[in-house]
């Protein structure tokens, strides 16, 4: 196992990636005099503790998401603490990229890899999420291959990668950068390029019109819903809700029903849910869309979250041509709360923030905060060098995949369950629960306690590999 990781940027450190003659020096260095000077083989550690502290957060939002509503996916409409995890990832696959490429020797070597990379990358998220692995509570493992589910979290962040990586190859000007305007000048190529991905997204968002249609309802369901076909009526453009938006409707004629995601987040909503916002029993006289699949992580979707790696990749340039760390952080500010002011006042003319349709307010809200997330931890960790509270993070930032590929996606969890005592109930995670859920006198916040040990746990896993200098390769 090498030292080197050699997979997307999202979930990895990039200080490794590439050959010397691609990256001299990924970050660049300051003035030896100045504040915060550095040497050029000098990485930051801001990027990996954004990139642990959003692992983390997937592992809190979604274990612990079950006890505490709140912080799990919003239903439809709206933004909760899970709906930053994906953003984050995608603001952070950005910032990378910038840095892997700001030497390219050979731009036809670099797009090969980039597309083998994404490739890779897009068939693990399929092994993770496509169904294969049942997950924790599940002693069992296969996925029938005309219901394999085709997207996912990998798949979408292989998306945004690949055209992200190509759009950093192809489009960028050979353009000196020595002020705001040579920035504009260099990159604007880029920038026009996103702005028709995001232009794309709205006309089909907004101009195609979704017939009715119809699909096929669970045979075992809740509250007697009929089983069967089942018909949504639509014929309608430019809908945002859960049963008639433009965004389903792609994935159901592209991909076909029985390879969506078959549990959304829309099951949660007060019209399909007595306990909304968290599942449940559907109430009586609820619509048919009620058992319906969706996949949140979209092809159309998708388009549109690949925009939100184009503001990483602006944050990144501004990383790699501004050498001041508070000039740095100065520039991000004035980037992330226009973005976030903007976000809002999208909401307020009537277009709401929905991270399954990942609509434009949405976009511009969280790739906002992921900003200025980055200026607060870059200025705490790399410019006041506060990195003992932040290592743990830091850590698990340097072998994310790893942490997701078995702490988020459960294959560690699962295998655990698999040696039991006599019954499959007895097990060593259910077990550490339960006496959780015993010693705090209550089922929700012990599940909590538990949530937090695990992500202690990945901490210490992940320091134990850095100190023996061990990381993933793909």
């Amino acid at each position: 196992m090498s030292a080197a990781v050699d997979v997307a940027p999202l979930l990895l450190p990039y200080r490794d990636r590439g050959s010397s003659n691609e990256i001299q020096s990924l970050v660049p260095s300051v003035p030896s005099n100045g504040p915060g000077a550095s040497t050029p083989s000098q990485r930051l550690a801001s990027l990996d503790v954004f990139r642990g502290l959003t692992v983390a957060l997937m592992i809190l939002v979604d274990d612990a998401g079950g006890a505490f509503p709140s912080i799990n996916h919003s239903p439809w409409f709206g933004i909760t603490l899970a709906d930053f995890v994906m953003p984050f990832f995608l603001f952070l696959v950005g910032v990378s990229i910038s840095l892997a490429f700001k030497k390219i020797s050979n731009k036809t070597t670099a797009t090969k890899k980039v597309m083998l990379r994404a490739i890779n990358l897009f068939l693990l998220g399929l092994l993770l999420q496509g169904g294969y692995f049942h997950g924790r509570n599940h002693l069992t493992y296969g996925v029938d291959v005309g219901k394999i589910r085709w997207l996912g979290v990998l798949q979408r962040i292989s998306i945004g990668y690949l055209l992200a990586s190509i759009s950093e190859i192809w489009l960028v000007n050979n353009i000196m950068v020595d002020s705001l305007a040579d920035l504009a000048r260099k990159y604007y190529t880029q920038w026009l390029f996103a702005i028709g991905l995001c232009s794309l997204y709205m006309c089909f968002l907004y101009g195609l019109s979704v017939p009715t249609w119809e699909y096929e309802a669970p045979s075992m369901n809740l509250s007697g819903f009929a089983s069967g076909t089942q018909i949504v009526y639509c014929g309608v453009r430019g809908s945002l809700e859960p049963p008639c938006n433009a965004v389903g409707f792609i994935d159901r004629v592209i991909l076909g029903e029985h390879h969506l995601y078959q549990h959304p987040v829309y099951r949660r909503t007060k019209e399909c849910s007595v306990k909304s916002p968290d599942y449940g029993p559907l109430p009586p006289n609820s619509p048919q869309w009620c058992l319906a699949p969706f996949d949140p992580e979209g092809i159309l979707s998708s388009l549109m979250a690949a925009v939100t790696c184009f503001v990483g990749l602006h944050f990144g340039h501004i990383l790699l041509h501004f050498k001041d760390p508070k000039q740095r952080v100065l520039l991000w500010s004035m980037s992330a709360v226009p973005l976030l002011l903007f976000g809002y006042v999208l909401v307020i003319l009537g277009i709401p923030s929905c991270k399954p349709l990942y609509t434009v307010s949405y976009a511009c809200i969280t790739a906002g905060v992921s900003g200025l997330i980055l200026s607060i931890i870059f200025y705490i960790v790399d410019v006041k060098h506060f990195r003992k509270p932040t290592v743990l993070l830091q850590w698990m930032g340097m072998n994310a995949l790893l942490i997701y590929a078995l702490g988020a996606c459960d294959l560690f969890s699962a295998g655990l369950q698999g040696f039991y005592w006599r019954s499959p109930e007895n097990n060593l995670v259910d077990g550490t629960e339960a006496l959780l859920q015993a010693m705090l006198h209550s089922k929700n916040w012990g599940t909590l306690a538990f949530v937090i040990l695990e992500i202690l746990f990945w901490g210490l896993v992940s320091g134990f590999l850095h100190m023996k200098s061990l990381y993933i390769r793909l």
